[in-house]
């Protein structure tokens, strides 16, 4: 499987299948989570950072947040949550890359970020994540003055199972209209715990995230769910939503090398055939994660510049100032 990796992307290849062992095992998973706490309030040079406990509006503990500025901001900013990745069972705000991610956000085009440190699915599974992920919006929204922000049009982005988070997100605002969303970013969204597809299943041996650490993660995430033998909720994976009608646009992209090739097509073809806003790119050879572990790479290079001019284009466009 190897030579079909793109040439940019094979120098980590075998490396990087270190984190797909650790990935699919508990013991791994907690070393980890462990390691991540470590960089909990970091900060970014060069913005004001903020660390904030917020109250969980459905009995769970209070939810670790944090938030970023322009240190120059003047007026009020539109917001953006950034939801981390790490297939709903490993991560922080502050894990590598996520805070380089946040920072080119706001560089790009001016926003406040707020980024949560949602609960992961070993201790918590299925709705702990999605619930702290949606209350921090709502939570935002009814202190949007505090917060400088503006309370009517908000962006959401996400990678991997913080991608599976954002479209989770957008998908319960488009129903409940609580709040709106002005464009949201799946990127190689983590959304379908069926795992029926040929990426899916064919998956088995690329490095990062592949059909064994795709099984774990969602496995994690739904145990409740699956213990109890209820229906899985479209909430809790996206893909499993029938109904694409006003959606907001949608920014993604994904490799072809990965577990998430398929179901990400899907989603991005069921948003253009209600005639949705889409900007989407499939990277061939690209394994899981690609622009974030190798980004000294052509192929990181291009799915980093798509990523940001995609963003500034429909900032731009979608954000009502």
């Amino acid at each position: 499987m190897k030579n079909k990796i793109d040439k940019g992307l094979q120098s980590m290849y075998t490396p990087l299948k270190s984190f797909t062992y650790l990935a699919s095992r508990n013991w791994g998973i907690k070393m980890m989570n462990f390691s991540a706490r470590m960089f909990n309030g970091k900060k970014i040079k060069g913005l004001h950072n903020e660390e904030r406990f917020i109250p969980s509006k459905n009995g769970g503990p209070d939810i670790r947040v944090r938030i970023f500025k322009p240190l120059n901001a003047k007026g009020k900013l539109p917001l953006l949550q950034y939801i981390h990745g790490g297939g709903y069972i490993l991560g922080s705000p502050e894990m590598m890359p996520n805070l380089d991610i946040i920072k080119q956000f706001i560089e790009k085009r001016p926003c406040i970020v707020i980024a949560p440190a949602y609960r992961k699915a070993l201790d918590a599974p299925y709705p702990a994540a999605f619930n702290d992920c949606y209350d921090t919006l709502l939570w935002a929204k009814e202190n949007a003055d505090e917060l400088g922000i503006y309370d009517d049009n908000f962006m959401v982005a996400g990678h991997s199972g913080g991608g599976g988070l954002t479209a989770a997100v957008t998908l319960k605002a488009r129903d409940t209209g609580d709040f709106n969303i002005a464009f949201q970013m799946p990127f190689y969204p983590m959304i379908d715990d069926l795992q029926n597809t040929n990426s899916a299943k064919e998956m088995t041996s690329v490095p990062v995230w592949n059909t064994k650490s795709n099984k774990k993660g969602w496995d994690s995430y739904l145990k409740d769910i699956r213990v109890n033998n209820k229906n899985v909720p479209a909430y809790a994976a996206a893909a499993r939503n029938k109904d694409y009608t006003n959606f907001p646009p949608t920014i993604s992209f994904v490799g072809d090398m990965e577990p998430f090739k398929d179901e990400t097509i899907a989603y991005i073809d069921a948003l253009k055939q209600e005639d949705i806003d889409v900007k989407f790119k499939l990277y061939k050879g690209a394994y899981h994660g690609f622009d974030a572990y190798v980004p000294n790479a052509q192929i990181s290079k291009d799915a980093v510049k798509f990523t940001y001019d995609s963003f500034g284009e429909f900032y731009d466009k979608y954000m009502k100032l």
